[in-house]
């Protein structure tokens, strides 16, 4: 299992908003991460609908973290990228089962959430300032 890219990329640019300590230019933020402006505007508007980043308008415009980095765990910017964490389909509830009627009894099912869950948690603890020294 593999997290996408664009939650990658937002892990990057929500640690250049840490290292910056106020706004940053989009085209900076771009610059400094690597990724294309384009995607990295994408990236930036998922994160500013979270709550986690915010936009600043003018000539002084640009980005900034809104959050706590010291609260700020992994799990959550790549949450709100990629949305929960379920390494199969089978989690999703709008999702029926194939194998069996009631998929809450599937065996299967349950080891896949148990650790979709653990994998949450251990990405839960790992706060953003704990790469601050990079």
């Amino acid at each position: 299992m593999k997290i996408t890219r664009e939650a990658d990329y937002a892990v990057r640019i929500v640690y250049a908003l840490m290292q910056a300590q106020g706004v940053m230019p989009a085209s900076e933020i771009s610059e400094r991460t690597g990724v294309t402006l384009r995607f990295a505007l994408k990236i930036l508007r998922k994160l500013a609908a979270a709550g986690i980043a915010a936009s600043q308008k003018g000539a002084q415009g640009g980005y900034r973290l809104l959050a706590d980095p010291a609260q700020l765990s992994l799990a959550q910017i790549i949450e709100c990228i990629d949305g929960p964490f379920e390494i199969s389909h089978c989690l999703n509830r709008e999702v029926g089962c194939t194998h069996m009627p009631d998929k809450e009894s599937c065996r299967f099912r349950q080891v896949f959430d148990q650790v979709s869950t653990k994998l949450r948690q251990e990405l839960d603890q790992i706060k953003m300032t704990s790469f601050k020294d990079e």
